[in-house]
């Protein structure tokens, strides 16, 4: 006859196990923690501890395996005392802040969206107040990872918690992908700016992307679809026109500041119609940066006939502009509020119609001039194909007749490839631009370089 199997008696490691999951099941639980707090520091002797712990497991089972899941489970009893230390930490932190901060929560959150995002993330470990204060939509609504190390799924946590209140969005490398070392966002990180028709790209105002991978695509159309954006600023696109004519066919029409750069050291071919159409499309447009695209002297007497309110434009690296568009901005359209003309390595560009463009200013015609930059890597385009690096230009009377008139030519032959290869990535700065842009800025004299 068969015995009955006998019931195995519960090992001691299975009651620790349980009393892990469910602390409060031990016996005097409270007298534990209170007895290990008013312990003698551990730290200063360590190897005490050490042989407390190994008599506990040699008296709790003989078995090396029983032991070896003692000891997991000692871990695991150590990091849940360590986590609950960290959220005890972070309760009386809280209540200490609360007590001690003098400022209301509506004026914390105004303070935190004002930080940098590391310095915010960091602002939110510090305790639970200020952790729901960091996380409201306003401390998100200047998203600013320029030059950050981060990739598409934190761009897109943030713009989900800004939600509607999100307002501008700054994004990128600025140095080529070429030279970056961290890695490059793509276009998917903008999907959710209108995700599930929740539009949190209505209230966006400022946009600046910086070498994003794929851009175009859905990318970009959620980007171009955002209806309030008033300064759009894409750098390293394609040289191509089709990013005109998407501008054009979107909601982008309270645009005042667009700027627009192909990617690396290119020269586009000719655009056709599309930067026409986007120009008479977007009423209010005050200052145009296109850079590195095949803008020709017609387009540009075009963009400026048609922009009555145009006060900066920036066309450098393109190798069809000569510079006739420049005597028939001082004859025929005197009255535009132009005040900023770069044309920064334009290669075609020509000595004779930039003299006289000068003569025209000399003559008092184009009175809201104050700035032209004609600096050139190669020189100037003067008779017979040949170029020059001493242009003769009537300085002096120009500094007479009109001296808030600023004209800046860099002949900088002497520069390595590499530089010159930094040279075409950025011509302004942004902070240069909007320097120029500054509506009634005077110059006090007029200034020429010419680095030889």
């Amino acid at each position: 006859m068969m015995d009955a199997p006998n019931t195995k008696r519960p090992r001691r490691h299975d009651d620790v196990t349980s009393s892990i999951q469910n602390p409060n099941s031990l016996p005097n639980f409270d007298l534990i923690i209170s007895s290990l707090l008013s312990s003698p520091s551990l730290s200063s002797s360590p190897h005490s501890f050490d042989q407390a712990l190994d008599r506990a497991l040699a008296s709790a089972s003989d078995s090396v395996t029983d032991q070896d899941r003692l000891v997991d489970r000692t871990v695991e009893l150590a990091s849940l005392l360590l986590d609950s230390t960290k959220r005890c930490f972070r309760k009386r932190a809280s209540l200490h802040n609360s007590n001690s901060w003098a400022f209301p929560r509506e004026l914390t959150i105004k303070m935190f969206s004002m930080l940098d995002k590391k310095s915010l993330m960091q602002a939110m470990a510090c305790c639970t107040m200020f952790h729901k204060c960091a996380r409201d939509p306003l401390c998100y609504s200047h998203i600013e990872l320029i030059n950050k190390n981060v990739d598409d799924g934190v761009v897109r946590t943030m713009i989900h918690r800004a939600g509607n209140k999100l307002r501008f969005l700054e994004l990128g490398q600025v140095a080529s992908p070429a030279r970056s070392s961290m890695p490059l966002l793509t276009g998917s990180c903008l999907y959710p700016l209108f995700d599930n028709h929740s539009f949190i790209g209505n209230g966006l105002r400022r946009v600046h992307l910086y070498n994003l991978i794929s851009t175009y695509g859905a990318g970009l159309d959620k980007i171009l679809n955002c209806s309030n954006i008033t300064d759009l600023k894409i750098v390293g696109l394609s040289p191509s026109d089709e990013i005109f004519k998407s501008l054009t066919t979107k909601s982008c029409r309270r645009v005042e500041h667009l700027f627009l750069e192909a990617g690396g050291f290119q020269y586009g071919s000719i655009i056709e119609t599309g930067l026409i159409d986007l120009v008479t499309t977007i009423p209010n447009l005050t200052s145009l940066t296109v850079i590195g695209f095949g803008v020709d002297d017609n387009k540009a007497h075009t963009i400026i006939e048609g922009s009555h309110k145009l006060k900066y434009m920036n066309l450098s690296r393109t190798s069809l502009i000569k510079g006739r568009f420049l005597r028939d901005l001082g004859h025929g359209i005197k009255d535009r509020p132009l005040e900023t003309i770069i044309l920064r390595d334009c290669t075609s560009l020509k000595e004779k119609e930039v003299l006289q463009f000068l003569n025209s200013l000399l003559a008092g015609n184009l009175k809201f001039i104050r700035h032209i930059d004609v600096s050139n890597i190669r020189g100037l385009v003067c008779d017979g194909g040949k170029r020059s690096e001493t242009p003769n230009f009537p300085l002096e009377k120009l500094k007479e007749e009109r001296p808030n008139v600023k004209l800046v030519a860099e002949f900088t032959s002497s520069l390595s490839s590499s530089e010159r290869l930094l040279r075409g990535i950025s011509y302004v700065s942004s902070d240069e631009e909007d320097a120029l842009i500054v509506t009634g800025h005077q110059f006090s004299c007029v200034t020429f370089h010419l680095l030889l």
